[in-house]
């Protein structure tokens, strides 16, 4: 059992905020639209796979993803211009608001993941990129592949090609471009600052707008929910024996859904998600975060979460 004492987790309680003037509830964050034009994302501790919200929260999960975020934003910055202004509680986020473009950039570094079950199902195309023969799980590409997916506001993602994301007119061609261009160096940058912490970037998504015109990085970026990590001590030795790499992910949680006969289908049941479980993603996240920077990771020790947020987010929309 989990103890009484932890914060409060973040599942489906709705907040106001001063100058507040649209509300919408993503997966897992809520979205503030403010007065001024910018945006309030609180990360809950909802949990989605296969584009379906598990039933229950995952402790300190909002908390994790909001502060990696905003160090990982920081730490790309200097690559493309980023939507994020500040961060005055764990679990909020406030920034520019972008114009989206309705389109995931999704990078490969390894055949891992949908890329895998692809392949392992006969697929040699994957969103128009061909994958070469005679490839294992887990395996690297010579060079990392990118995989677009169309961005849903409901359901699910598409997979979608070079080709038709321009024959539908979803951005022009010197705009695609550059995305690529962005998307690849992110990619770099980010594999660099995994390696430097003993891990692997295998496989990572982005998530892009247009602000006064100009590209901008939304949304967040080299976290456990929008990328996979493998750890670097014992890789190819692992690959070698054919063994499952050691991860920093949530597509354990995948695999754990899968055994358990879900895939998102209509009809599939989602297995119970027992305390046990919900403690031990709760561990692989905050052990993700601590690798990833270097930092302890500090629980709050306020147990109310909702009052904290709003008192520590409108104090800073008050001198802001």
């Amino acid at each position: 059992m989990m103890t009484t004492t932890a914060p409060e987790p973040l599942f489906d309680q709705r907040m106001h905020f001063a100058g507040e003037q649209k509300y919408y509830r993503g997966k897992v964050r809520d979205v503030h639209t403010l007065e001024d034009g910018r945006l309030l994302m609180v990360a809950s501790d909802r949990i989605s796979a296969f584009d379906v919200v598990l039933p229950r929260a995952i402790p300190f999960k909002g908390q994790v993803l909001n502060q990696l975020a905003g160090h990982m934003l920081e730490a790309v910055s200097d690559i493309v211009p980023v939507w994020l202004e500040a961060t005055p509680d764990p679990n909020v986020a406030v920034g520019k608001c972008c114009e989206p473009i309705r389109l995931e950039m999704v990078i490969r570094g390894h055949l891992t993941g949908h890329a895998w079950r692809t392949y392992r199902d006969g697929g040699r195309l994957l969103c128009g990129v061909p994958l070469p023969e005679g490839m294992r799980e887990h395996d690297a590409f010579d060079t990392p592949i990118i995989t677009p997916a169309t961005k849903a506001e409901e359901g699910h993602d598409e997979d979608i090609s070079e080709a038709e994301i321009l024959s539908s007119g979803l951005v022009d061609a010197a705009l695609y471009s550059e995305m690529v261009r962005v998307t690849r160096a992110l990619f770099e940058r980010g594999q660099s600052m995994a390696a430097s912490r003993g891990l692997i970037l295998v496989d990572t998504k982005y998530e892009f707008g247009l602000f006064e015109g100009k590209l901008m990085l939304m949304d967040e970026v080299h976290t456990p929910d929008s990328s996979r990590y493998f750890h670097a001590v014992g890789f190819e030795d692992r690959q070698s024996r054919g063994e499952q790499q050691a991860q920093l992910s949530k597509e354990f949680v995948r695999e754990w859904l899968i055994a358990g006969g879900f895939m998102g289908r209509e009809g599939d049941r989602i297995p119970e998600m027992t305390d046990a479980f919900l403690a031990e993603v709760s561990q692989r996240y905050i052990g993700l975060y601590e690798q990833m920077t270097g930092q302890s990771f500090m629980k709050p020790e306020e147990v109310d979460t909702v009052t904290r947020i709003n008192r520590n987010t409108e104090n800073w929309l008050r001198a802001h």
